[in-house]
């Protein structure tokens, strides 16, 4: 059985207006996973390892005694000489030589079916929803990175925490303005993921994204 979870938000705007609209952003929950939080706990958790498997390059590589160039010749001897015997300078006690059981190239992948991925972000949704502000334009023409801090302590936020900003469509000078703060994340509304909004510490909603929101992650 489905229910809609429906959030009330206020509207955050610059200007100090006494009245307070209210917007809201409809979640589908189903409703064992509202009664029981080990098992949202278990697909979040599923979901997030899923991102970060598959964000893992795989790329490290070494190479083996047989790998590396060089060491086909014994270098002294067998007896006779005193010192340990050796038959390559490619051994790998031997500096410049092979690595015994290195990392190798390796695929990494995990795969988690659609319908619980964006469960997953439905579920993600409704906990932070505290942590999450409606404001009504996304900083206007404030394209500056000290227009943009301005901004988000005229909010009340502390510029240091981690934030999450979510916008309808890319926005190239908005991309521009928050470059230099390593705090702040932007994320298409189609395109949410958990692992950044698990860590966001406050989460900026344009809203116009409530919808595309509602459409995308709704589709079950």
């Amino acid at each position: 059985m489905i229910i809609n979870k429906i959030i009330n938000f206020p509207i955050k705007t610059l200007t100090n207006d006494n009245k307070e609209n209210i917007t809201t952003l409809t979640l589908n929950i189903p409703k064992h996973y509202e009664s029981k939080i080990n098992k949202s706990n278990y697909l979040l958790h599923r979901a997030l390892q899923t991102q970060l498997t598959n964000e893992r390059q795989g790329t490290s590589n070494t190479k083996t005694r047989a790998e590396v160039q060089g060491g086909g010749r014994k270098p002294w001897k067998q007896k006779g000489t005193g010192r340990a015997r050796a038959g390559s300078n490619r051994s790998p006690l031997w500096r410049g030589g092979g690595v015994i059981f290195g990392p190798k190239i390796k695929k990494f992948s995990n795969k988690i079916n659609r319908k619980e991925w964006r469960l997953s972000l439905r579920l993600l949704l409704l906990n932070k929803q505290k942590n999450i502000t409606i404001i009504n334009t996304i900083f206007l023409d404030f394209f500056k990175t000290k227009n943009i801090i301005q901004y988000i302590l005229k909010l009340g936020i502390d510029p240091l925490q981690k934030l999450v900003i979510i916008i309808p469509n890319y926005d190239e000078n908005l991309r521009r303005g928050t470059k230099n703060l390593k705090n702040v994340q932007l994320l298409k509304a189609n395109c949410l993921n958990i692992k950044d909004i698990l860590k966001a510490e406050h989460i900026f909603i344009d809203i116009n994204s409530l919808k595309i929101i509602e459409e995308t992650y709704n589709n079950d």
